[in-house]
């Protein structure tokens, strides 16, 4: 078992910035792709930004150049800086993260979410 456990979220003003965390636990052996997800309400869930494990980064077109995705590999953590940030960004954010883990049985590959946290743009 894998747990994301995701953190930072809050409410901000359009043009401000939060930084999220999300840390990863359990029997993991490696981590592969981390990345950060959104669903606003009514919308499907949509990537924002990904990282590999070594550190090759891809971001949505609606957050390039607003956003950063960054990892630290010791602590099994991703971090998604966000700045000049708009309403539109208003979602809850999710982080996942895959790679292998042990399962009791063996080292398998595994595919987490956390459970979200929620950002809110307004003034």
């Amino acid at each position: 078992q894998v747990q994301l456990v995701e953190s930072g979220g809050g409410l901000v003003q359009p043009g401000g910035s939060l930084r999220l965390s999300c840390a990863a636990s359990g029997s993991i052996f490696s981590l592969g792709t981390m990345g950060w997800y959104r669903q606003a309400p009514g919308k499907q869930r949509e990537l924002v930004a990904l990282i590999t494990s070594g550190g090759i980064t891809n971001y949505a077109d609606s957050v390039k150049g607003r956003f950063t995705i960054s990892r630290d590999n010791a602590k099994n953590t991703v971090y998604l800086q966000m700045s000049s940030l708009k309403p539109e960004d208003t979602a809850i954010y999710y982080c996942n993260a895959d790679g292998r883990a042990y399962n009791g049985a063996g080292y398998r590959p595994f595919d987490s979410w956390g459970r979200g946290t929620q950002v809110t743009v307004s003034s």
